[in-house]
């Protein structure tokens, strides 16, 4: 009878121990706004791609998005952006040439 007595009280105290730790309150939630991409950077990546051999797909149909958000950030760098996708989405051939001219200028 004895050890019955411990092991109910061993029980209780762990089920008090759980309960409290669950009634503690709700956790913080935190909300953390992301950087937005940077646009050059997502520029460089693409061309690195073509550089290496990488063929031109249906990501040719962003270039002008991707140019207008180059220019908002850096007005220069967005018309070289601007007219080099352009050349290589017109002439996805010679997408590697174009985009190492591209990389040497950004």
């Amino acid at each position: 009878m004895d050890t019955t007595r411990t092991i109910l009280v061993a029980i209780f105290v762990s089920i008090s121990w759980i309960a409290a730790g669950c009634s503690s309150g709700t956790p913080k939630v935190e909300v953390v706004q992301a950087p937005a991409p940077d646009p050059i950077a997502r520029v460089k990546t693409m061309l690195t791609n073509y550089a290496n051999g990488m063929p031109v797909t249906s990501e040719a149909d962003s270039f002008a998005d991707l140019a207008t958000q180059v220019k908002q950030k850096d007005p220069a760098k967005g018309e070289i952006v601007e007219k080099g996708l352009a050349e290589i989405k017109a002439n996805p051939g010679s997408a590697k040439a174009k985009a190492n001219e591209l990389l040497k200028k950004l």
